[in-house]
């Protein structure tokens, strides 16, 4: 869903509100709730879910673990929930050939420090940088190299793109900043 004329690069940024992130919340939510009423049940002495028997499980010390175990993912599931509904690290990137300038927008966690807005001048990007590491965990980033600066990361780790899908990307946005491309 980029939008690009001669002069503006506009590439929004996907944060946390993807598919993968609501099925590993709903995964956790109600595999830590199975796990709390299960331990709840051994309490009671009677099943809470039909389904899941706990008449072999006693509370002390199996029940007291599974209690705790629902109780640790119901957290971590909330912190997950959280993080989709805020959607952390949505944001967009716009380049700006027009005025000279490049804007960077994040969303963060809320407080103070919730939005990340970052704005540097096109004249001073020295190159667009590509990292690349193959193996199990294949890495691949673009980075910005702004003089005087450390390198500004424009895509996450944990975006799959390609080989050719980021260099393909890395060169667009090479050409259309008329700066040099690097591989680290």
């Amino acid at each position: 869903m980029n939008w690009r004329s001669e002069w503006l690069w506009i590439e929004p940024i996907t944060g946390s509100r993807r598919t993968s992130n609501f099925c590993r919340a709903c995964i956790l939510f109600f595999g830590s709730l199975g796990f709390l009423l299960v331990g709840i049940s051994s309490y009671l002495g009677r099943n809470l879910i039909p389904v899941l028997s706990s008449q072999q499980i006693l509370f002390v010390p199996q029940g007291i673990v599974m209690c705790f175990y629902g109780i640790a993912g119901l957290f971590i599931s909330s912190y997950l929930w959280c993080t989709i509904l805020w959607n952390v690290g949505s944001g967009y990137d716009r380049f700006d050939k027009e005025e000279g300038i490049v804007c960077l927008f994040r969303w963060g966690f809320p407080g103070i420090n919730r939005r990340t807005f970052l704005r540097f001048l096109i004249k001073d990007i020295q190159a667009i940088k590509l990292e690349v590491q193959e193996g199990l965990y294949p890495r691949r980033v673009l980075y910005m190299e702004i003089k005087g600066q450390r390198d500004i990361p424009l895509t996450r780790t944990v975006e799959n793109f390609t080989l050719r899908e980021i260099e393909q990307k890395a060169a667009e946005l090479a050409r259309f900043l008329c700066v040099s491309i690097e591989v680290k």
